[in-house]
């Protein structure tokens, strides 16, 4: 029993060592189709539309605003302050994953430091917008204190 126990220890230590988080993060860079460190600065909302299903809500098209500030390192702060409720923050960092010689845009949250999301991005000096698929996001649609998951459109221009 003594050996069975050994045994398992040892292979047990060697599956987290590789699985270690460097590991995931190899294909994380700065550096993709465009330099995150383009994004550095002020950016206002002009679209900030969060969808399920058949429901979707646009902050900014409703009357309320969505602003962000991106340092040069990719850490931003992102406040939302919608008409029906208060403002709150979310913050994070912006990189690319590259994977198979293609890059995605990605944020890791704040909240969740061991994970992040992908997104589609455009950006042409001036605009930015990103594009996540279903579970790219979360909003509490009918205010009740619960967030949904959902899908995320944000179209940012220079502030």
């Amino acid at each position: 029993m003594k050996t069975f126990m050994y045994l398992f220890f040892i292979t047990l230590v060697s599956l987290n060592l590789s699985c270690s988080s460097s590991d995931d993060d190899e294909g994380l860079t700065k550096d993709g189709p465009f330099s995150i460190s383009e994004l550095s600065g002020n950016w206002e909302a002009t679209k900030a539309q969060f969808s399920v299903s058949s429901t979707s809500v646009d902050i900014v098209e409703d009357g309320g605003s969505v602003s962000m500030s991106v340092q040069s390192n990719g850490r931003f702060t992102l406040t939302l302050d919608p008409v029906d409720r208060n403002a709150y923050t979310v913050s994070g960092e912006m990189f690319w994953e590259e994977w198979q010689q293609t890059y995605y845009f990605a944020v890791i949250w704040d909240d969740e430091p061991n994970d992040w999301d992908t997104f589609g991005h455009t950006y042409d000096g001036t605009t930015f917008s990103i594009n996540g698929g279903a579970d790219s996001a979360e909003y509490d649609f009918d205010n009740d204190g619960d967030l949904e998951s959902c899908s995320v459109h944000f179209i940012f221009v220079r502030s």
